[in-house]
């Protein structure tokens, strides 16, 4: 029996997902509301007419291409790679890299803020027994996940600097994923370290290392403790955006269990 897990969020009014600044909105129209744009396009019509007296539902949406579940692009992280050539925009990442085998680090108990590191990284590789392959994608489950939909997530959950960036794509890696706000560690904390080093490289360090090799990342996962470690596929298409740094995805995990275990889709 096969399993389909969504781990993106929805694009909902009202709840917390990102900072102040960054907010969405999603505006309702309604079927009655719509008549008129019918009766423009025939004439004569009549809402009576109509089954119902309705239109059709129509929603508008206000939002940047980082609001909700999205794939970054390396045009995100920087306009040129460090070889000078241009930075590929998300119109122009290869479509094999958004359908492979998952693989799941549970980073849940590390402390907000937190930077994981290479070793970090082999240490759970080694829990789980997994070997990282070329192409897998890896996505990690962090305390923010918990927290989504509350004021505290987007400054919640452990962050990826560059060391573990690079550790990863050195393995062949290059799409990775996380249930926090960024693949970097939280602003504040950020800010914090900042303040007192003044070393400008910990800003966006995780997304930077995108200079140096080529990788997508995918920000705002959901349900990542219901996906075992490994044993699992994920889908993360990008919508398609000409230009654009980063393109929505509705990600989810696919994988098979027992006939005798009901999963929910």
């Amino acid at each position: 029996m096969q399993r389909i897990v969504d781990i993106s969020m929805a694009i909902e009014n009202g709840v917390p997902s990102d900072p102040p600044g960054y907010e969405f909105e999603v505006s309702y129209i309604g079927h009655g509301d719509t008549v008129p744009m019918l009766q423009k396009r025939y004439d004569g019509l009549r809402g009576e007419d109509l089954i119902g007296g309705e239109a059709f539902a129509l929603e508008s949406v206000r939002l940047s291409t980082h609001n909700g579940t999205h794939v970054d692009a390396p045009w995100h992280y920087a306009s040129t790679m460090a070889d000078g050539t241009p930075s590929r925009t998300i119109d122009q990442m290869p479509l094999d890299w958004f359908f492979q085998p998952g693989v799941k680090l549970d980073f849940r108990a590390f402390d907000d803020g937190y930077i994981v590191q290479p070793n970090d990284i082999d240490r759970e590789l080694e829990r789980i027994g997994h070997t990282l392959r070329p192409l897998d994608i890896v996505v990690v489950n962090t305390s923010a996940g918990a927290r989504f939909g509350t004021a505290a997530y987007p400054q919640s959950g452990c962050g990826m600097g560059r060391a573990a960036t690079l550790h990863l794509a050195s393995k062949g890696v290059r799409v990775v994923g996380t249930d926090a706000w960024s693949w970097d560690a939280p602003f504040k904390y950020v800010a914090e370290r900042y303040h007192r080093d003044r070393d400008p490289s910990i800003i966006w360090e995780g997304h930077k290392a995108g200079r140096d090799v080529e990788y997508c990342q995918i920000e705002k996962l959901r349900h990542l403790d219901q996906l075992p470690p490994s044993g699992f596929r994920i889908a993360c298409f990008p919508v398609k955006i000409h230009a654009a740094s980063a393109g929505w995805t509705r990600a989810v995990a696919i994988f098979d269990e027992p006939a005798n275990q009901k999963g929910q889709s």
